[in-house]
């Protein structure tokens, strides 16, 4: 598929869906599938290769049988509602609008959007998503392939305060994270410092992050700071988001918007001086 036109029409579009993804996860209480589906969906990104991420090809079939990926048919079919009313929206721009939506209705911070993402069919060979068995090393090896950072790694991580893990789609016991999975908060650092708590969960990946100076020290920030980490999980989210996408920069917007205006101007003293070279001729086939 083509890059979509965004045009004033298709950021018309894009706040329609907005305000349906807003409705439909408050009613269906489903952010946290929702924005488990924009991150499998970025996560996939190869910065060398420039393959996978945000382009819309989870919704392949074969895609949504990797491992990783059990249980997000559900959050597919879910936004089928929403690009079922909005069908001029890609299914990347919709999915991961998807994700900062689920953030913001459940008190996180807003993280900014910019669409324009294009549609693919061709996904990924499997195994490009992180797992959460495994230890530091795995996650930086596949959170630098992407293109991000320890920050990065943390501040996403943060992002488990919503939701609670599935035994039989990932095999680790059927709990949630923090005491109120469905409120995006700093509840998730601030377990990891307390340690182990009666009836939530942590997982391998989620343990080395207090275990690992480096990941530890935003840990800790974090769970001193929700600001902080609200912040900083915006430009995150932000990133995962943008992978391989490179969206039109103000910069450049401003930029063709002053030559636009140059070019008026000059419009406007060439039809003056016109004018003028007229009038003269004139007084001058008078005179003669």
């Amino acid at each position: 598929m083509a890059t979509p036109v965004v045009d004033k029409e298709y950021l018309k579009e894009i706040e329609k869906a907005r305000r349906d993804l807003r409705a439909l996860i408050s009613s269906k209480g489903c952010a946290p599938i929702m924005l488990r589906l924009a991150w499998h969906s970025a996560g996939t990104y190869d910065a060398k290769t420039k393959t996978g991420g945000p382009n819309g090809s989870i919704r392949n079939p074969g895609e949504l049988k990797h491992t990783a990926n059990a249980g997000l048919e559900n959050a597919v079919k879910l936004c089928e509602e929403v690009k079922a009313k909005h069908p001029k929206i890609t299914y990347a721009d919709l999915y991961q609008l998807a994700g900062v939506v689920a953030v913001e209705v459940t008190g996180g911070p807003s993280i900014d959007f910019v669409p324009g993402r294009k549609d693919s069919m061709e996904s990924p060979e499997e195994g490009r998503l992180p797992e959460a068995n495994q230890d530091e090393k795995h996650l930086r090896d596949v959170f630098f392939r992407m293109g991000l950072s320890d920050k990065d790694i943390v501040a996403l991580s943060g992002g488990h305060t919503l939701g609670k893990a599935h035994k039989e789609r990932s095999g680790f016991e059927s709990l949630p994270w923090t005491n109120d999975p469905l409120k995006f908060d700093n509840s998730y650092f601030l377990e990891l410092v307390k340690g182990d708590s009666k009836g939530l969960l942590k997982l391998p990946t989620d343990k080395v992050l207090v275990k690992d100076p480096e990941f530890r020290r935003y840990v800790e920030l974090y769970a001193k700071d929700e600001d902080a980490f609200f912040s900083d999980y915006a430009v995150s989210h932000k990133k995962l988001s943008e992978l391989g996408f490179n969206p039109p920069s103000l910069g450049a917007a401003k930029s063709s918007a002053r030559i636009v205006v140059a070019l008026a101007a000059v419009l406007v003293l060439f039809g003056y001086l016109f004018d003028i070279y007229r009038k003269s001729q004139v007084n001058k086939t008078q005179l003669e």
